[in-house]
């Protein structure tokens, strides 16, 4: 209600205290109701920003370990330099090496003479360091070096892969099954080296503020962390490739002789009397009746050397 006084014959109006009060409370019931949904659609946001991220990251890293690993190179190698893990504990959590050489096309380019390279053959390793900003996480790199030399498993350049990893645990197995311990390191030193026959990948991601001074007190801390896992078998033709190896040489193309046809006179490849058409195996026959074109031909053939039957 509005207060009238009548001063001195002029008429004066306004609220009341009850009705500022009132005006003031409601006011601030809005501006609270508005602050929480805003902050809701805020945490809403950075929780879906944080989800997707790391949900694309973790299987794109363990689809790239992966495709290197299919593509593992025993080209003169040693079984110990075929493929080395080290399980290696960094500021208190799993910080496991992985190093190889593969025939998957390196991802860095290297500069030539004339012009940027890629290599079809080159050293790819796994490593994980301490994250420098906050002591509770590792990141993780790609190792990279172009072509393979003496020391696979060094050198070469890195590409920064995550900053927020948790835990990354290699489990190497010498045999398949379920019963099948898992083995502590392989290749170099190790005791065990050359193809296992199955390796286990686990790698554990922590949800990151969007912004850095930004938090998620909605989520609890188990819910923070995913973890992935994958388990990779190779292929029977690995180990036949690991214990056949090929040896590169020029080979020796010599002209074509008479002499190194069996059952071929001088006359072989000049011209014959076109075989009998009796279909014989005998390869100096095949070769009278074929490439002499003689009239006696009978049609024959033989059955390792379709058409070269007589004339």
């Amino acid at each position: 209600m509005r207060a009238m006084k009548q001063r001195g014959g002029a008429t004066t109006s306004g609220f009341t205290l009850v009705e500022v009060m009132v005006t003031i409370l409601i006011t601030s019931m809005l501006m609270v109701a508005i602050t929480q949904i805003l902050d809701a659609a805020r945490l809403t946001r950075d929780s879906i920003h944080n989800m997707q991220e790391t949900q694309l990251a973790g299987p794109a890293i363990l689809d790239r370990i992966e495709a290197d690993l299919r593509g593992l190179s025993f080209f003169n190698r040693e079984p110990a330099e075929a493929i080395r893990v080290r399980n290696r504990i960094v500021h208190g959590l799993d910080g496991d090496s992985l190093d190889f050489a593969t025939t998957s096309n390196s991802l860095l380019w290297t500069k030539g003479k004339e012009r940027a390279l890629r290599s079809d053959l080159s050293e790819v390793g796994y490593r994980l360091r301490p994250n420098p900003d906050d002591n509770d996480f590792l990141e993780i790199f790609r190792r990279e070096s172009f072509g393979v030399d003496d020391e696979p498993f060094e050198g070469g350049n890195f590409t920064f892969l995550h900053d927020r990893v948790r835990a990354f645990d290699i489990q190497v197995f010498d045999e398949d099954g379920v019963d099948a311990e898992p083995e502590e390191e392989w290749g170099g030193d190790a005791e065990f080296n050359g193809m296992p026959r199955r390796i286990e990948i686990e790698l554990m991601l922590e949800l990151s503020p969007r912004l850095t001074r930004e938090r998620l007190p909605g989520v609890l801390n188990n819910q923070r962390t995913v973890t992935y896992r994958r388990i990779i078998r190779f292929p029977q033709m690995f180990f036949v490739a690991q214990r056949v190896q090929p040896l590169p040489v020029i080979p020796d193309i010599q002209p074509p002789s008479p002499d190194a046809v069996p059952g071929a006179g001088p006359d072989a490849l000049d011209g014959g009397d076109g075989g009998d058409g009796t279909g014989g195996v005998d390869l100096g026959s095949a070769l009278e009746g074929g490439l002499g074109g003689g009239s006696g031909g009978g049609g024959g053939t033989t059955p390792d050397f379709p058409g070269f039957g007589g004339g």
